[in-house]
């Protein structure tokens, strides 16, 4: 795995992976994405702690998983989970325009978690973010709602699929774990 993790930082080039220069393996918090909110969001800010990170989309008939990605958030940020949604239209099901996923996801799912400017999540063009997460995690998403359970350390990478619900006690008993997990020092 360390090796695939490798790969995927070499291919992705040194300004895709900046800031990574002299790391001997990089981390999920070595990435930054482009807030729906406008401006950066600099994933080192969330260094420490767990993240469960999902490739979104409004118009699927998983979209209804916000609610329950929402009530994940609100159960767990107190304790540090951080719970990311990257709105993606690799499978041609998101809105182009950020502010219409932005007031879709607030006014539907009253969604208050952090998210992303659209992004490509899979192939060639994936953000550099979703490389590391598919040469880490088992590949890269197979269709909207796929998630990624990074463990405190930005390194170890579970990868549940787009059926797995955000309440599932699979999921929920591995984020438990990670929680209770030592930071890393």
């Amino acid at each position: 795995m360390a090796e695939l993790g490798r790969r995927a930082a070499l291919a992705l080039g040194a300004t895709a992976m900046s800031g990574l220069a002299g790391a001997a393996e990089p981390t999920a918090f070595d990435f930054r994405m482009d807030s729906i909110d406008g401006g950066p969001l600099d994933l080192g800010g969330f260094r420490g702690r767990p993240m469960v990170v999902v490739n979104t989309a409004s118009f699927c008939g998983f979209t209804p998983q916000y609610a329950a990605l929402q009530k994940l958030h609100d159960r767990f940020s107190a304790r540090g989970l951080v719970v990311l949604g990257v709105p993606s239209n690799d499978f041609n099901q998101e809105s182009a325009d950020a502010g219409t996923i932005k007031r879709f996801c607030e006014a539907n799912y009253a969604v208050t978690f952090p998210m992303t400017m659209p992004a490509r999540v899979r192939g060639a063009q994936a953000a550099p973010l979703f490389a590391f997460l598919a040469a880490n995690g088992g590949g890269p998403p197979r269709w909207n709602f796929h998630k990624y359970l990074i463990a405190r350390d930005g390194r170890r990478v579970q990868s549940f699929p787009t059926a797995t619900e955000p309440d599932a006690p699979a999921l929920v008993r591995a984020v438990e774990a990670a929680l209770a997990a030592t930071p890393a020092a």
